[in-house]
């Protein structure tokens, strides 16, 4: 089963690459892995997705990553709320016969052209996995060149409370 693991850590040389010794020293292959800052300096979060054989595997995962000294949180938010996202730059063949059927194709996914030239478009989209794997296959028969992905961003949605459970102050 594919889990989604967030961990928040130091930005620091070599984090990441002792997380991913981590995976493969216990044989769990990272399919896919995104790092950026946060909006604290010198902290950057990490998501990984990972597929694992049981609940047990994710277990052991989270316990191993929060030993690392520059682990400051590990959280397996795959069954909870949370905003997911993908980024792709797709480069695919086109002719000026063909280039009003890929910008049909475009537009109710809500992608865009990035680059044109004589011979190709650089697309990109965002979105869920499974919405960037669709437009793909959709690319596939007029001849995909190159593609970069990012692989899933994500993070727990905002907690909201019901507007009968919120109290109200007043100034006096």
């Amino acid at each position: 089963m594919q889990r989604i693991i967030t961990l928040t850590v130091l930005n620091r040389p070599g984090v990441l690459n002792r997380i991913t010794n981590l995976f493969s020293k216990r044989n769990y292959n990272i399919e896919s892995i995104s790092v950026g800052l946060t909006e604290v300096e010198g902290v950057s979060r990490m998501t990984c997705v990972v597929q694992v054989d049981n609940e047990r595997v994710i277990e052991q995962i989270t316990k191993q990553l929060n030993k690392q000294i520059d682990v400051l949180k590990v959280m397996d938010i795959t069954d909870q709320s949370m905003v997911a996202r993908e980024l792709a730059l797709v480069k695919v063949l086109s002719t000026p016969q063909t280039r009003n059927e890929i910008n049909a194709l475009i537009e109710p996914f809500r992608a865009s052209v990035i680059d044109v030239s004589k011979d190709s478009l650089v697309i990109q989209i965002t979105g869920e996995s499974q919405k960037v794997e669709a437009f793909i296959d959709l690319l596939k028969p007029y001849g995909i060149k190159e593609i970069a992905r990012t692989g899933t961003t994500a993070f727990q949605r905002g907690s909201q409370r019901a507007s009968h459970q919120q109290k109200s102050y007043s100034i006096i």
